[in-house]
């Protein structure tokens, strides 16, 4: 009975992180400028890859053999590192494109760093 539900909740991490990254995806196709692209996949990307992780964790922390806490700490390190470098390339991208004038949506309101863009 464990079992099954070990797998039952691995599925819903796959669930979840696949979904995350289909919508992810789905944003760098669909959003109109590169700073919206960016912004879906950092997010889809981190969520995504934290559910896959989690799932992976569940399945193999179920073998006879399996060293629990040597996969939960593994987990663990590569979720945060994640949640730190995703959204510092991020930034540093979204930098880059700001200072090669990268164009911007025409229905973007505001730009906080210059003058409205639009009204």
């Amino acid at each position: 009975m464990l079992n099954f539900t070990l797998d039952i909740l691995t599925i819903g991490f796959l669930i979840f992180g696949v979904f995350f990254m289909f919508v992810a995806a789905f944003g760098l196709l669909r959003l109109p400028d590169v700073y919206h692209r960016m912004h879906a996949a950092t997010k889809g990307v981190t969520l995504g890859i934290s559910g896959l992780m989690i799932a992976a964790a569940i399945q193999h922390a179920q073998a006879h053999d399996a060293n629990v806490i040597n996969i939960i700490s593994n987990v663990v390190l590569v979720i945060m590192f994640q949640f730190i470098a995703n959204p510092v390339g991020s930034h540093l991208l979204a930098k880059a494109a700001k200072l090669d004038n990268a164009p911007v949506w025409d229905g973007q309101i505001a730009d906080e760093e210059h003058e409205p863009v639009a009204e």
